[in-house]
C-alpha cells in the first residue's frame, strides 16, 4: 500500500493527493470541484469539530444555524464585501425542473425565474446579519456570540482535495457587541483559540499575526490571522478572525440602546477555519509512508494486531488484547483490536502505518508466551518490546510523547525554514532556493506588495504580533519601514 506513494521528494503535490485517496480520507466527487469525505477521514474532522466546539462553548459561543441561501439583494448592501466575494458566487435562478416537450430529458422550467436570484452561501455575514437586526434592540441584548457549523460554496477552477473546494466544511461564529473595544477583544481572543487548538490538537506551530489591508477579509477593517508553514516551504493560512468594525451593522440598520437610551450602530465580529484544517494535518506531519497523525486528534489512537497460524493462539493473543484494551480504555484512550482473518498481519501493519495511527501493538505467540508485547510509534517508526504489565502506563506515556515530538518537529523545521533578508535580491534567492517564512522590511503600501507579488509570487501571509517592531529600509524601494512582515509563497 504505502509503498505506492510517490516521494515527497519526487513530487510533493502527487505525494499529497496520493496520500489523501490511499490513506481513505477523501476523494474527487461526480460534482466537478467537490469531493466526498470519506469515514476514516471525517473522524478525523469530527474530532477537531468536537475540541473547537468544547472551546468555542467555554469562551461563551452557542450554536446556531443560519439559511443556505441569501437573498442577492442582501449582499449589495456591503460594497466592499460584494467585491470579495461576486467571482466565487454560485447562483440559483430557477425554482423547478420539467421534462422537455422534445423528449431531451429533464430541463429547467423556463416559468419557474425567481423573482429574486439567490446566491447560495459563500459565508454568512449578510443573512446573520439582517437576522441580528430582528434579535437586538437594547444593550440588554448584546453581546450576541453565535457560532454555525455549516457548509459553503466557493466557487473554485482549479480544486484540490481539502485545500480548496467548490463546497467545503467550516465553522463561522458571528458576534456583535455594544462597543469597539469588546469586539476587537472578541476577535483577539479567537484568535487566540484558534492558535491553541491548532499548536496543542494538530501539533502545528503557528504565527500569529494582522493582514494587511489588501489580504484582509471583505468588509473587516482588521483580520487576525494564524500561519503555519508546510514540508514544501508554502505557507497555509489556518485560521482568520476578523473586526468588522459597524460595516455590517450600518449597512443592515443594526442599532441599539445603550443605559442612556443613546441609540448606536453595534460593532461586529466574524471567525472561521475550514475542512483546510485537515490539508494542514497532513502536510505538517506525513511522511514518504504514508500519513502521522497526533494522537489528540487519531480516530485510532492504538491498534493491535494478534500474530497467529491457529485458532488456539489467536485465541491467547485475543486474551492478552482484551486486557489491554480495557486498561488502555480506562485511561481515555482509542484502542481498535483488528482479529479480521481476511488479511494477514504484515498487511495490517502497512495499512495502519499509512493512515497514521500513533502507537500498534502486535502479540505474537512467542509474546504470549513471554509476557511481552511489541509496540511501534508511527512517528519515529521505531519498535520495543514491552511486558505486557507496564504496557498500559507505557503507551499512556507514549502519547505525551509522540504528540510533543511532533510538535517539537514541525516547530525545528519552521526555525530553519524562517531566513530574515534585507535585499530584494536576497528575498527572491532565497525564496527560490529554500523557501519557507522570509521576514523582511517593506514600506506599507499597496503598490509594493502588489510588485512583489506578481514579480515572485510570494505574499505578506501576516504582520507578526509577536514581532519586535524594529524599524528599517524596505528591501524592495529602501523607504521607511516601522517593521518586518512575514512573505511566503501559499496555498
Amino acid at each position: 500500500m504505502a509503498k505506492n506513494l510517490t516521494s515527497r521528494a519526487e513530487d510533493y503535490s502527487k505525494w499529497y493527493n496520493e496520500l489523501v485517496i490511499k490513506a481513505d480520507l477523501a476523494e474527487n466527487s461526480g460534482v466537478r470541484g467537490c469531493m466526498v469525505i470519506k469515514p476514516y477521514g471525517f473522524a478525523i474532522w469530527e474530532k477537531m469539530q468536537a475540541e473547537l466546539d468544547r472551546m468555542f462553548k467555554e469562551t461563551g459561543h452557542q450554536n446556531a444555524y443560519f439559511p443556505l441561501f441569501i437573498p442577492k439583494s442582501y449582499f449589495s448592501k456591503e460594497a466592499s464585501h460584494v467585491d470579495g466575494f461576486a467571482k466565487e458566487c454560485a447562483v440559483v435562478t430557477h425554482y423547478r425542473l420539467k421534462n422537455d416537450e422534445n423528449g431531451n430529458g429533464i430541463v429547467v422550467d423556463p416559468a419557474a425565474k425567481l423573482e429574486e436570484e439567490l446566491i447560495v452561501r459563500p459565508t454568512s455575514e449578510t443573512i446573520i446579519w439582517d437576522t441580528y437586526r430582528k434579535w437586538i434592540q437594547s444593550y440588554r441584548d448584546l453581546p450576541i456570540l453565535v457560532n454555525q457549523w455549516a457548509n459553503v460554496v466557493r466557487w473554485e477552477m482549479r480544486t484540490r482535495l481539502f485545500l480548496r473546494t467548490a463546497e467545503f466544511l467550516w465553522q463561522e461564529g458571528h458576534t456583535a457587541h455594544a462597543t469597539k473595544e469588546e469586539a476587537i477583544a472578541e476577535a483577539e481572543q479567537m484568535m487566540n483559540v484558534y492558535a491553541d487548538f491548532v499548536e496543542n490538537y494538530m501539533a502545528v506551530p503557528v504565527v500569529k499575526g494582522l493582514k494587511t489591508e489588501s489580504e484582509r477579509f471583505a468588509g473587516a477593517l482588521e483580520t487576525y490571522c494564524i500561519e503555519a508553514l508546510m514540508q514544501d516551504g508554502k505557507a497555509l493560512q489556518a485560521g482568520t478572525s476578523h473586526f468588522l468594525g459597524q460595516n455590517f451593522a450600518k449597512a443592515f440598520d443594526v442599532k441599539f440602546a445603550d443605559k442612556e437610551g443613546k441609540l448606536d450602530h453595534v460593532w461586529a465580529t466574524s471567525w472561521g477555519v475550514s475542512t483546510r484544517l485537515m490539508g494542514a494535518l497532513i502536510m505538517t506531519h506525513s511522511d514518504d509512508n504514508g500519513l502521522v497523525l497526533p494522537p489528540n486528534l487519531a480516530p485510532d489512537q492504538v491498534v493491535i494486531v494478534p500474530i497467529y497460524r491457529n485458532e488456539e493462539q489467536l485465541a491467547a493473543a485475543s486474551e492478552v488484547a482484551q486486557e489491554l484494551m480495557t486498561g488502555l480504555r480506562a485511561q481515555g484512550m482509542r484502542v481498535k483490536f483488528d482479529n479480521r482473518d481476511t488479511h494477514k498481519p504484515g498487511w495490517k501493519f502497512n495499512e495502519y502505518e499509512l493512515k497514521g495511527v500513533p502507537v500498534r501493538i502486535a502479540i505474537g505467540p512467542k509474546d504470549v508466551e513471554n509476557g511481552t508485547v511489541e509496540i511501534a510509534r508511527r512517528d519515529t517508526l521505531s519498535k520495543e518490546l514491552v511486558a505486557v504489565d507496564d504496557a498500559i502506563a507505557y503507551i499512556s506515556n507514549l502519547m505525551t510523547e509522540i504528540q510533543e515530538n511532533l510538535y517539537q518537529k514541525a516547530a525545528a523545521f519552521r526555525e530553519e525554514h524562517t531566513t530574515a533578508v534585507s535585499s530584494y535580491d536576497e528575498f527572491k534567492q532565497v525564496l527560490e532556493e529554500k523557501g519557507g517564512f522570509i521576514s523582511a522590511h517593506w514600506d506599507g503600501t499597496a503598490e509594493t506588495e502588489e510588485r512583489i507579488k506578481i514579480e515572485t509570487k510570494a505574499t505578506i501571509r501576516c504582520i507578526p504580533l509577536d514581532d519586535d517592531n524594529e524599524s528599517g529600509s524596505c528591501m524592495v524601494t529602501g523607504k521607511p519601514s516601522a517593521r518586518k512582515v512575514l512573505f511566503a509563497k501559499a496555498y
